[in-house]
């Protein structure tokens, strides 16, 4: 990191204020040859005008030097804030990067504050996800995690595998001393409850990943229920054709709304039945996958039709993802006379949808539930990567019990260290250079 690098580090487009950041060993003397002016003081705004090469006045600007390693990178750092606008601030950078310093690689500054020791990778994760928070509850999880909530959690687990990993060395190195009986069975219920207790975080994780990334809600039912009306009603708008053909949906059709503070990508499928048609069976294949991907599943039962075998199969579908998913079970054509077994849908708690206020009913259905699924203060993973680095050490420490119980103490070590390095990978692996470029690359321009 002995190069200097610069971007602007606001968004594009018109706006009061914009920033060129400059970070390296050259950030200051590139600042005092732009400035004319040689006495900055760390952390101190001066209002300074910017000159190009050839000495045209560029702008009147806030010029504020951030000694190492007082600053974001660890590293000397400028930071230029001009007047907003493109030109200004693109006129700035060009003439930064002819005294030596070179454009910035998209995630480049935090980048840098890894590897100065700023922030581990969860934190770094948590810089990039909180630009695109969908929600409050989303910029409160990311928050907590920049403080350094989750790298506390890596440390915790990591110090009591590695307490195991030390027990199980003295048991093999002291093998004929007179040890505690219980030792090992201790050891086995301390390594059961912190298995259990990351597999609860994943699971936690999972269910409320839509936090982070907008929450999936797929609609479901049997052909002709009233998907498609659903939809329409709940955007305001005639997004999918309404027919009263069965099949007239072949295909998922998804749109984006907000609801509440939450906000959420909503999928029509087509009508799940069997089908000899070849293209209305690709669509009820991709309607079974939106629901595996959804977070939310809204199930319709046509109060007008007596109960049918495709009901009782979305039924059934419903139980199998009834511990992984939100779900939230409607009777539609309440207007008509009723001729749906509503007995069946006993413990489902199903909304009676009156066709004037369907949209408003299950957005208020909706709500309920996304409000729930986000106001927990619980400690949640906000990347697959975090989310498989987890679920590989619980299986790990699981992996470990079986060896623990039958006296195979070097396997038993060996497993448990598996358990470390993934949990490790979390926030600091050994070996992150590939992790790295995967993650920071994801990062906008001048961050």
């Amino acid at each position: 990191m002995n190069d200097t690098i610069a971007a602007v580090a606001t968004a594009s487009g018109v706006g009061s204020v914009a920033i060129v950041r400059v970070s390296g060993p050259l950030a200051k003397p590139i600042a005092e040859k732009i400035c004319r002016f040689h006495n900055f003081k760390p952390r101190y705004a001066h209002l300074k005008e910017l000159y190009d090469n050839e000495g045209g006045l560029i702008d009147q600007a806030i010029v504020i030097w951030f000694q190492a390693p007082r600053s974001f990178t660890t590293e000397e750092v400028v930071e230029f804030q001009c007047h907003g606008g493109m030109i200004v601030a693109e006129r700035i950078l060009q003439t930064v990067l002819t005294h030596g310093a070179r454009l910035a690689e998209p995630g480049e500054f935090t980048r840098r504050a890894f590897l100065g020791g700023r922030m581990d990778l969860s934190e770094a994760e948590a810089v990039a996800k909180l630009i695109e928070a969908s929600s409050e509850d989303a910029a409160k999880i990311l928050a907590r995690q920049m403080r350094g909530e989750l790298r506390r959690f890596v440390e915790e687990t990591r110090d009591a595998l590695l307490r195991a990993v030390a027990h199980a060395e003295v048991t093999i190195d002291y093998a004929e001393e007179d040890l505690p009986e219980d030792l090992l069975e201790n050891l086995k219920e301390q390594l059961e409850e912190l298995a259990g207790q990351m597999r609860r975080l994943v699971l936690v994780s999972e269910r409320r990943r839509g936090l982070i990334e907008g929450f999936r809600v797929a609609i479901v039912g049997r052909p002709n229920v009233g998907k498609s009306s659903l939809l329409n009603a709940l955007l305001h708008d005639d997004r999918a054709i309404v027919s009263e053909i069965e099949g007239t949906t072949r295909d998922t059709i998804e749109e984006r709304l907000r609801v509440g503070s939450h906000l959420v990508r909503i999928v029509d499928t087509a009508g799940i039945r069997e089908s000899d048609d070849r293209i209305e069976r690709i669509g009820i294949a991709r309607s079974m996958r939106a629901v595996e991907q959804s977070d939310v599943v809204i199930a319709l039962f046509d109060g007008s039709r007596p109960w049918s075998d495709e009901d009782a199969r979305i039924l059934k579908m419903l139980a199998d993802y009834r511990e992984q998913k939100e779900i939230i079970v409607a009777v539609t054509k309440t207007d008509l006379p009723l001729r749906l077994d509503v007995t069946k849908l006993e413990g489902w708690n199903p909304v009676f949808l009156r066709p004037e206020e369907r949209g408003e009913q299950i957005v208020s259905a909706l709500q309920r539930r996304l409000d729930r699924m986000g106001g927990s203060d619980e400690l949640m993973l906000v990347s697959s990567r975090q989310i498989d680095a987890v679920r590989r050490a619980a299986e790990a420490v699981e992996a470990a019990v079986e060896p623990l119980e039958t006296g195979e103490l070097e396997l038993f070590s060996f497993h448990l260290n598996e358990a470390i390095e993934a949990i490790a990978s979390i926030s600091r692996p050994v070996e992150f250079n590939e992790i790295m470029d995967k993650m920071f690359g994801e990062f906008c321009l001048g961050k």
